[in-house]
């Protein structure tokens, strides 16, 4: 049996808001918000195309959290995002409290790509790939 992504797991200490950010910067749908047993909000996302799954919540009763790192770092680093137009996404999200962090950066195949800070000190990527013949991305 082939293999998928079936979520993306984000930790926030006020996972409704972090969740609305999501929804407004990349268009998520907002699909459940709960406290489940283990005491924690638990907030269910897709992403507009339906195609991801994104869940956000707070620390469960009693569990401590580390801090987030939007620094490039071991593990998961970093939650990419198509684009197409780098920099008018790059202005929108830092009107949405975003910063850049990296770029834009132009690689050699000609795929421009950006690292901001998101909410909760996450690491965000935003790739633009270069236009096909005839206007397409």
């Amino acid at each position: 049996m082939p293999y998928r992504i079936n979520h993306v797991h984000l930790k926030a200490p006020d996972p409704r808001k972090t969740a609305e950010w999501y929804a407004t910067a990349f268009g998520f749908t907002i699909v459940g918000d709960e406290t489940r047993v283990f005491g924690d909000r638990f907030v269910r996302c897709v992403s507009g195309d339906g195609g991801l799954a994104v869940n956000i919540s707070g620390a469960r009763t009693g569990e401590r959290l580390g801090a987030g790192d939007a620094g490039a770092h071991w593990g998961l680093e970093h939650v990419g995002f198509d684009s197409v137009d780098l920099e008018a996404d790059i202005r929108r999200l830092e009107g949405l409290g975003a910063r850049l962090l990296e770029g834009p950066i132009q690689a050699p195949n000609g795929v421009r790509f950006a690292f901001l800070q998101g909410p909760d000190d996450t690491r965000l990527e935003l790739v633009q790939r270069p236009a096909l013949a005839g206007g397409s991305c």
